[in-house]
């Protein structure tokens, strides 16, 4: 990655013409990006470009809830607010409903990087080890809230 060029920026610019305008740039970026769409239970959906920031803080919430209002508040900036009473009107079981997610958030994230066959893979794979008594990996909150050890390296 290159370098800025510094001299591009006027020190003597009041700072409201410095400001950096998000809303534009990101408006700009959004159209350039792929977006994945997928049929569940008869109904189409258009996946964001990227992994919306609610998504992402109400999959940490859901984790340590068990209301159902909080998943389809999970499920709403992906799908819509009427995505799991529709999927669950129509028949669909917790297996596909994993298998939903781990297929939208891997193809959000990255167009075209998993199969729906591949997700289901991946899905059972991971409730394998789970019946087989390993331990899920921690999720991000799990993580982050680890101290990093601190002291010597081993070196003398």
């Amino acid at each position: 990655m290159s370098e800025p060029n510094l001299d591009e920026y006027d020190d003597e610019k009041p700072l409201a013409e410095q400001a950096a305008d998000f809303d534009a740039f990101f408006g700009e970026e959004v159209n350039r990006r792929e977006r994945p769409t997928l049929t569940v239970c008869g109904k189409t959906y258009t996946l964001p470009d990227s992994l919306p920031l609610m998504f992402t803080l109400q999959a940490e919430r859901v984790q340590e809830s068990s209301s159902v209002d909080d998943v389809r508040k999970m499920l709403a900036p992906l799908f819509g607010a009427d995505a799991l009473d529709h999927w669950a009107d129509n028949g669909m079981t917790d297996r596909q409903f994993r298998i939903v997610l781990v297929y939208a958030t891997a193809n959000v994230r990255t167009p075209g990087s998993l199969t729906m066959q591949a997700a289901a893979e991946l899905h059972d794979r991971q409730e394998a080890e789970k019946a087989a008594g390993k331990a899920p990996s921690p999720n991000r909150a799990a993580r982050r809230s680890k101290t990093k050890k601190r002291g010597s390296s081993g070196k003398q």
